[in-house]
């Protein structure tokens, strides 16, 4: 019965592309009620596809609570390279009272709408998804309180600036760590072309059209920072010089080393560059933010880590 009344849900919904008036029929798999942390299942009917994401719950879960929606980097979690794997999330909110919600897919996607399906990586609708049809059912599911926040690291940086702005009113607070925010210049579009095309095999035309092209434009948060006004932000990045955890102490493989030390260096350059952009670009339209520039560092999971950590309060201010 359950299945025929998701089946019909699913069927009414894909022909508008955005969630049912019940958001709980896009639930595919609910996951552990007991188990702090979980996965579900979410359908998106604007994708035609299955999410899996997980969800961290608060230690008080006796009334409803804020949601950090936390994005991973390029892979989108399904790689090893993702937030339950590669830093200690799990135990730093043992003791903590927020929601967080992981997608666990959406590799070379920036999370975005795709004007075009990708041969490679095939039809991402990833805003309308993460903007309209998952939310619903995040507050559906569990005991939240209606207030929203959003992170992302390095490519996914990029994205949650951009999700903010385009679903107004959904988050309170943003939170970009290691990202690169300008998209219609050349050094954006570069970035963003290395991400899609060289190591996702992708076309970045099929994401945002034409290089140069409109949507590039109406994509990139640093010529549209006037719309960030009224949110809380924070800023981060590394210089690109090793710094702690650029050491054997923390990565033992020689090779895993000189990687994060001479490519993680150079991202993280490119990062602090745009950050600084942006940054610079609040500071002259007179949007405030906490701007985090540490002196050294590589892109890399530890830093991430740490970001994290030093910006948890900033997440349970914005969501109380």
């Amino acid at each position: 019965m359950a299945a025929a009344v998701t089946a019909l849900s699913l069927i009414a919904s894909s022909a508008t592309g955005v969630a049912s008036a019940d958001p709980s029929s896009l639930l595919v798999d609910a996951g552990s009620t007991s188990d702090r942390v979980t996965d579900i299942v979410v359908h998106s009917p604007s994708m035609n596809n299955d999410i899996p994401l997980t969800i961290i719950k608060p230690k008080d879960q006796s009334r409803p609570r804020g949601v950090i929606y936390l994005l991973n980097g390029a892979g989108g979690g399904e790689d090893n390279a993702n937030w339950l794997n590669k830093s200690d999330i799990e135990k730093f909110t043992a003791n903590k009272n927020l929601y967080v919600v992981i997608p666990n897919k959406g590799r070379f996607s920036y999370y975005t709408d795709w004007q075009k399906p990708d041969p490679e990586l095939g039809v991402y609708k990833w805003s309308t998804f993460l903007g309209k049809e998952l939310p619903p059912v995040i507050d559906a599911t569990f005991n939240t309180n209606g207030r929203n926040a959003i992170g992302g690291i390095s490519s996914s940086a990029t994205s949650v600036l951009n999700l903010a702005i385009e679903h107004k009113g959904l988050y309170k607070a943003v939170a970009a760590y290691s990202g690169c925010a300008q998209t219609s210049d050349a050094f954006g579009q570069r970035s963003i072309r290395l991400v899609v095309e060289s190591r996702g095999n992708g076309d970045a035309t099929n994401m945002w059209g034409p290089l140069d092209g409109p949507a590039w434009r109406a994509n990139d948060p640093v010529v549209h920072a006037d719309k960030l006004r009224g949110l809380k932000l924070y800023l981060s990045s590394g210089s690109g010089l090793p710094g702690r955890y650029d050491n054997f102490r923390y990565v033992t493989d020689a090779k895993t080393l000189a990687d994060q030390i001479v490519v993680g260096g150079v991202l993280e350059g490119g990062s602090l560059y745009c950050t600084q952009n942006l940054a610079q670009r609040l500071r002259t339209l007179k949007i405030p933010a906490t701007v985090d520039l540490e002196p050294a560092g590589s892109h890399s999971w530890l830093y991430w880590q740490s970001q994290l950590h030093r910006s948890w309060s900033f997440y349970e201010q914005a969501l109380r």
